[in-house]
C-alpha cells in the first residue's frame, strides 16, 4: 500500500526540471553520472527498462510511465511529479495479466500474488488452481471489473494490469486514487518470443528477487541455444501451420512475424502461411481465412499444430475433419503428423522455450506423442 509519510528524494537538478517538463524521452539520457550506477541487462525484452540508482532505488520504465523503486528503509526521499513510488517491500499484488502470473510462479512467489482477474474454473496452472482452492489467492473481479473494496480492505499493494486495461482507463485511474500503483505489462508487445519471459526480470527485482529471476531465465536461455544452435537437417527446413476452426467455420492462424509463428523458425521450421501484412506491423497477432484459402496455403505443411486453448482439446484427427472436411487431404493428416496444444500454453509463460524445443523435436522426429505442450492427434 502507498505510504502516506512525507518522503524527500535527492533526485539530480536535470530529471526533476525534464520531468516537470514532461521530456520523457531525454529523462534517462539527461542522468548525471553520479544518479545512475548502472542498468539492467536486457537480451530479448525492449518493452521496458531498468535504470540503477546510485542510492540504492531503481527506476522503472515501461509504456512511457515511470517508477521509482524504493528500498525498504532508505530515509526520506522526494518524488518527482510524474514518477510513481513503489515503496518495497511490495504485497497483496492484485495481477490481472494471467500471463504475467506464471512468471511469478517461476520464481517461487507465488505468495506475493493475493489477487486475479481469472476465475478459477479458468485457469489451466495446477499451482494457481491449488492456492486458490487454499484460499492463498482470491479472484477480485475483472481487469474492467475490480471489486475495489476488497482490494483496499486487504491493502492492495500494487496492480499488475495487461494492455486490455486502456480501454477502461477510468479503472486504472480509480486504483490510482485509491493509493494503488499500477503497471501495465506490455510484454504481448514484444517482439521476439523470449521477450515475454524476459519480464521475469522485472518482476524479480521488483519482489526483491533478482538472483532467482536471472538463474531462472539463464538456465532457460542455455536450453534454447543448446536446441538454436543444433544442426537442423541442412537446409530443408519443414513446413508448419497454427491453427484452429472457429465457431463460424472460419480458419484462425497466427499471422507470420508473430511470436507463435517465430517460436516455429526458431525450433528450425517455416512458418507456412504467408501474408503481405506482417504482424509486427498490426496490433492483431491472427486473422481469418476462409477454409478454400486456408487450404491452398497450408495443404502441403509438413506438420498441423491445433491450438485447442479456445475450443477445447481433441483426441482424434476425425474430429477436426468433422469440423473442416478440407483437413482430410492436408499432407499432415496424411502422415499422421497433426498435433495439439494443451490448454496451458497461453497462460505458462516460463513456457517458451519449453515449447520451441517441443517443436524442435517434431521436426526433427524425435518427439514422443506427448511433449510438455503438444500431443500427437491420431
Amino acid at each position: 500500500m502507498m505510504r502516506f509519510s512525507k518522503i524527500i528524494f535527492t533526485f539530480s537538478a536535470a530529471l526533476f526540471l525534464l520531468t516537470a517538463c514532461g521530456k520523457s524521452d531525454e529523462q534517462s539520457s539527461q542522468l548525471s553520472e553520479n544518479s545512475v550506477s548502472g542498468h539492467m541487462e536486457l537480451e530479448y525484452a525492449d518493452q521496458f527498462s531498468v535504470d540503477y540508482l546510485e542510492n540504492g532505488c531503481s527506476l522503472i520504465e515501461t509504456g512511457g510511465e515511470k517508477f521509482l523503486l524504493i528500498p525498504e528503509n532508505s530515509g526520506e526521499i522526494e518524488i518527482p511529479d510524474g514518477i510513481v513510488p513503489l515503496y518495497q517491500p511490495l504485497e497483496n499484488l492484485y495481477v490481472a495479466s494471467s500471463a504475467s502470473v506464471d512468471l511469478f510462479d517461476g520464481i517461487d512467489s507465488l505468495d506475493s500474488v493475493k489477487f486475479v482477474s481469472t476465475d478459477r474454473d479458468d485457469w489451466s496452472l495446477p499451482s494457481v488452481k491449488n492456492a486458490m482452492d487454499n484460499g492463498e489467492i482470491i479472484y477480485a473481479g475483472k481487469y474492467r471489473a475490480p471489486d475495489f473494496e476488497l482490494l483496499v480492505d486487504e491493502k492492495c499493494g500494487i496492480a499488475i494490469e495487461n494492455t486490455m486495461i486502456y480501454h477502461n482507463p477510468d479503472i486504472k485511474e480509480q486504483l490510482e486514487e485509491l493509493g494503488i500503483p499500477v503497471i501495465v505489462d506490455h510484454s504481448s508487445y514484444e517482439t521476439h518470443p523470449l521477450g515475454r519471459m524476459e519480464w521475469i526480470k522485472l518482476y524479480g527485482l521488483i519482489l526483491e528477487k533478482s538472483d532467482e529471476a536471472d538463474k531462472f531465465f539463464d538456465d532457460k536461455i542455455a536450453l534454447f541455444n543448446s536446441v538454436s544452435s543444433a544442426d537442423i537437417q541442412g537446409s530443408d527446413r519443414k513446413t508448419a501451420a497454427f491453427f484452429y476452426v472457429s465457431s463460424s467455420g472460419y480458419i484462425n492462424v497466427r499471422r507470420p512475424g508473430d511470436y507463435i509463428s517465430k517460436m516455429i523458425e526458431l525450433a528450425g521450421g517455416e512458418y507456412i502461411i504467408k501474408s503481405e501484412e506482417n504482424s509486427e506491423e498490426s496490433a492483431v497477432s491472427t486473422m481469418n481465412m476462409q477454409p478454400e484459402a486456408f487450404y491452398e496455403a497450408a495443404k502441403d505443411a509438413d506438420i498441423l499444430i491445433y491450438n485447442s486453448t479456445v475450443d477445447g482439446s481433441y483426441d482424434s484427427v476425425d474430429q477436426l475433419i468433422e469440423k473442416c472436411a478440407l483437413l482430410e487431404d492436408f499432407k499432415a493428416v496424411q502422415n499422421g503428423n497433426v498435433w495439439c496444444t494443451e490448454q496451458n500454453m497461453f497462460q505458462q509463460t516460463t513456457g517458451a522455450v519449453d515449447m520451441i524445443c517441443d517443436i524442435n523435436s517434431i521436426i526433427n522426429e524425435i518427439a514422443a506423442d506427448r511433449t510438455t505442450y503438444l500431443y500427437r492427434l491420431e
